[in-house]
């Protein structure tokens, strides 16, 4: 299996492209950056030097990572959702006599998305925060804090009202504190859960692969 570069992509070089990784037109990924096995890349996406993304990573058209991001497997990132790596960004040095390097300094603060989380499309993800294991973000949503595995936010500032099975679907929805839960199925899937002071604890193993022992 070989990679797929649209001949108007911009790889360069010290970016490592993992097997069956497609990078459609227009893109611009910058070296050193990684990017894992079987990922989509989509059109006119920009990822900045030192990225890293995880195995099959689906990313859709005009999404802007940043350095400092780090991206696992499995993740949905879809069209023109933006990432931030700086509170308090300024073009200049405080007297405005020079433009302030690009590269990343003691200003510069991460972002992680962890496995299987899906970002809806036009998101603004801020830094200094991880959204995490199949957290759904939805679209348009503006993030300025970690996301709770299996919780589903939206909104400016987002906010969670929702928890959210592996296979995408809200199993319990909510309008206030996050509840806790007993023992509670996916009613899409059946995989079940509970949850403990905001915190969700899958109960059924998932399920393997197509094809696997």
């Amino acid at each position: 299996m070989t990679n797929r570069i649209h001949p108007t992509a911009i790889v360069e070089k010290g970016v490592e492209l993992g097997e069956g990784t497609s990078v459609w037109d227009s893109v611009h990924i910058r070296g050193p950056a990684h990017i894992g096995r079987d990922c989509i890349v989509g059109e006119k996406t920009y990822i900045a030097y030192d990225v890293k993304i995880g195995d099959r990573v689906k990313i859709n058209a005009f999404v802007y990572i940043c350095t400092a991001v780090t991206i696992e497997q499995g993740v949905m990132i879809a069209a023109g959702t933006i990432f931030t790596n700086d509170m308090f960004p300024r073009a200049t040095t405080p007297d405005l006599t020079a433009l302030r390097s690009s590269d990343p300094d003691e200003e510069t603060l991460a972002t992680l998305v962890r496995e299987g989380a899906t970002i809806g499309a036009g998101c603004v993800i801020g830094c200094d925060l991880e959204i995490g294991r199949f957290a759904m973000v939805g679209m348009g949503s503006v993030v300025t804090k970690t996301v709770p595995h299996f919780h589903l936010v939206v909104g400016n500032p987002a906010r969670s009202i929702a928890y959210v099975c592996r296979c995408g679907h809200p199993f319990h929805r909510f309008s206030g504190p996050p509840p806790t839960l007993a023992e509670t199925p996916c009613p899409s899937c059946g995989a079940g859960y509970r949850v403990e002071g905001g915190e969700v604890i899958e109960l059924t193993p998932p399920l393997p692969a197509a094809g696997s022992a």
